[in-house]
This record gives structure tokens, sequence and C-alpha cells, in this order.
């Protein structure tokens, strides 16, 4: 196993700092060998997929995020992928040699192993085997913090855990139904387990039933105020939260760790011209992000869906930005949002980071990058392109609604009041007969109170 370089000391979590160690875990990355792509001259083109090592240092990071204390992480190169165990046998041996010695009681693998695979593993290593699909599972059981979160997650668990059940427990069988010997063995230990999980899986999808038709009962709530809403989604760690607060004012849990938010939060937020607007932070994506769980989540990204603003949250100063982002736009199309939606904003975060030669190429790309999507650079951290990203914001939502002139008595103060609350004032000027022409800009609704309030300007 090729051993991973990295600095002991800058641990994000260890039993001396946090005193809320998991366990010892070993973590392994085993990844099947690529061959470099070659365009039709021959020439090697750049891959847009991640290289072993950051895909590793991803899982640890994961790892870290249930406070495991990694004890090792390496790579696996494959050729294959073997069917009984995943990595050959060789490689078996020796990671059971090597958890036996650090004495690990957890390996972490990157990859999805099948029910056989992990069942055999975890014989030949005496230890718990957790693949990529069960260590995020573990960090949404650890994060969840509503009630609808908990249930979200438990549902991907059970859905998780009855894949999982093997034929391990036949001694375990009830007595032979029927009678004499033509009744064949009774209710099995597996096919109960599978029975009490289905029963449960039952009930917590009636439940977010009703949690999903609460949900429509705000929407509509809110559609009579009516408040449009901009979500903000993104890789994991792309500082949403961070940017959701500096947006909102609000104390959302902002952590530099993978997953430290999963509940999805709505504050208003004040647009330039005096408008309001909602602003929802939503779970952060990641890749191999398990379907289970996308399922799961989907009554609460159905505020994604419902968004007139999408605001796609993009760390620029990481090296996988551009496979974050495939990867945030393959989930996005399993909720039906194509990468092409009129919606989108994208939303470049962590500028600070970046020195001034790449500041430099970063604002070069966005220029050319703006003619299809709007790109707004920002740092959540320190609040540069805030009032960029707000006036992006108000900009994208009044693409689709209407725009009105009209013309109001002088002594009409309330009316005027009434335009400034709820609608967004573009001009307003006085009339040569000492009227006050106003042109604004509003939804349908508020649109319509306003024809039926005041007059029309005529031409």
């Amino acid at each position: 196993m090729e051993p991973r370089r990295r600095n002991i000391s800058a641990d994000r979590l260890s039993l001396e700092q946090s005193g809320s160690e998991t366990g010892r875990a070993v973590v392994i990355g085993p990844y099947l060998r690529t061959r470099p792509q070659r365009d039709a001259a021959g020439i090697a083109v750049p891959s847009e997929d991640r290289s072993p090592q950051a895909r590793l240092d991803e899982i640890t990071g994961l790892a870290r995020a249930i406070d495991l204390n990694v004890v090792n992480a390496g790579i696996v190169s494959l050729n294959e992928v073997r069917p009984a165990t995943f990595i050959g046998k060789g490689k078996t041996d020796e990671i059971a040699g090597l958890v036996k010695t650090l004495e690990a009681g957890i390996v972490v693998m990157d990859c999805a192993l099948s029910p056989v695979q992990q069942r055999n593993l975890e014989k030949a290593w005496n230890a718990k085997v957790l693949d990529r699909t069960g260590l995020i599972l573990e960090i949404f059981g650890r994060r969840a913090q509503t009630r609808e979160g908990v249930l979200q997650v438990e549902l991907a668990h059970l859905n998780y855990q009855k894949s999982r059940l093997v034929r391990s427990w036949t001694h375990l069988e009830r007595q032979r139904g029927g009678f004499g010997f033509l009744g064949g063995p009774g209710e099995t230990q597996i096919e109960s387990d599978r029975r009490v999980i289905a029963e449960r899986i039952w009930r917590i999808e009636a439940e977010l039933e009703k949690v999903k038709k609460r949900r429509a009962l705000h929407r509509q709530s809110r559609e009579r105020v009516p408040y449009p809403i901009a979500a903000l989604v993104g890789y994991t760690n792309a500082g949403k939260s961070t940017l959701f607060n500096r947006l909102t004012r609000a104390e959302v849990l902002e952590a530099d760790m993978l997953f430290a938010t999963l509940d999805p939060t709505l504050r208003a937020i004040d647009l330039p011209h005096g408008t309001k607007a909602i602003l929802s932070d939503t779970v952060g994506f990641i890749s191999d992000l398990p379907t289970m769980l996308v399922a799961a989540f989907r009554a609460t990204l159905e505020e994604v869906i419902e968004a007139e603003v999408i605001l796609h949250v993009r760390d620029v100063s990481h090296e996988d930005t551009q496979a974050q982002l495939h990867d945030v736009e393959n989930v996005l199309q399993s909720l039906g949002i194509e990468p092409n939606d009129p919606r989108i904003v994208e939303v470049w975060n962590k500028i600070d980071k970046l020195d001034a030669a790449g500041r430099t190429r970063v604002a070069n790309l966005s220029e050319r990058k703006a003619t299809d999507h709007p790109v707004i650079l920002v740092s959540a951290l320190t609040g540069e392109g805030a009032d960029s990203l707000l006036t992006a914001i108000e900009t994208r939502l009044g693409m689709n609604r209407p725009i009105l002139h009209l013309v109001l008595d002088a002594a009409d103060g309330a009316g005027a009041s009434w335009l400034h609350r709820n609608t967004e004032v573009l001009e307003k000027s006085v009339t040569p007969d000492d009227r006050i022409a106003m042109t604004v800009r509003a939804d349908t609704i508020h649109a319509d109170m306003a024809r039926r309030k005041f007059e029309v300007a005529s031409g």
C-alpha cells in the first residue's frame, strides 16, 4: 500500500485535541488504474477526474468529520475489482497485518462495497469495515438536528441496512411451520429483520409525507407575502454557511469540515433597492453522494427546485473545483435542474485564499464564463463581493417580472410607501402637472394589485 504523505499535527481532530475520539481507523483508497486520455493528435489532455491523492484526502477528511483517529491512510492501485473482497488477496493480507499492528478497530474503504465484500473483509481484518456510503450515512446521522433531518437520515440508513442483510443467522431460524415433513422452515432471523426494517421505513415515509405537506403549506404562505427564494447549493465545505451568515447576519454553524451543517435554514435578506428575499442554506453535495440520500433529502431539496434563483457556491481555491462543479451538476440534474438553467448564478467563493496571479486568472475565467451564466467573485470570510452578489440576486429575480409605469397624486404618501414596501422602485420623478411618476418592477401578484390601486401611465 502506497503511504500517504501528511502532517500529523495538522489533523483536524485527535484524541488529545477534542477528547471525543470515535476510534482508531485505517483509511484505504482502492482506485482502479486509469490510462491518460489523449486527443486525435496523441497529445495528453487533462482529466476532469480527481487524482487518487485528492480522493484519499477527501475520504480522510470525511473520516475525521466523525472524530475518527486516522492512524494510517494509503492508496491501493487496482487493475480490476475482485468480487469477493474488492482488492486482491495479497493486499488484503497486508492490510490485515497493518490493522493488527496499529490496533485499529475500523477500516474505511473509499468505494462502494457489496454486502458479501464487506462481510469477507471484516472477517479477514477482524475490524469494522465502512464503505463510502456507510461513512457518509454515519456523518449525516451525527449532524442532523431537526426532527425532519433525523427522519431523513434514518430512512436512508434503513434502506442501506436492508441491502446489507446477508444470510448469517440461519441458526436462529424459528421452528418449522406446517405439518409433518411438508412444512418448510418458519420465519428466519433475516426475514424477521427485513420485515422490521420494511415496517419502520413505511412509518418514516408516512411521517416525511406529512413534513412535505407542511412545507407545501409554508411555501403557499410565503407566496401570499410573497418573498422570492434564493437557494444556496454547492459542494460540501465550499463556504455556503459562511456566505449565508454573511448575507443574513445569522449564526448557522460554519466550520472547516465536510458536512458541517445538514438541516436547511431560511432567513430573509434585504436587497439593494429595498425589496426582500428569502435565502435558503441547504445540505452540501459530494462526489458519489449515495442515491438513497438524495432521495431521502428530496423534501428538503424541494426548496432548491422551487427557488427563483439558485446560487451555486464554488470553492475556486480548491484544486478540484472543476470536478466539484460536475458533481454538483450531476446532483442537480437528478432533481431535474439542468446546468444551463437560467436561474443559476455561479458564486466563486474563497478568493481571499488566492494570490495575485490566481485572482487574475480567476477574474479572466469569470468574464468568459459570464457570457453563459452570471459569475460573482466573493469572499464569504471577508465580505468582499457581497454587495455585488446581492445586486446579482436582485437582477436575476427581476428578469421575469413585469415593469409598470404608474402615476400617483402628490398627496398619496401611503400609496408611495406601499410601492416602496412591495415592489422594486426603479425610477421616481415629478410630472409637469405636479404628480408623481414611478417606474416599478414587481412579482405577478403585486403587479396585479398595483394595477388595481394606481393609475397606469399611458403611452
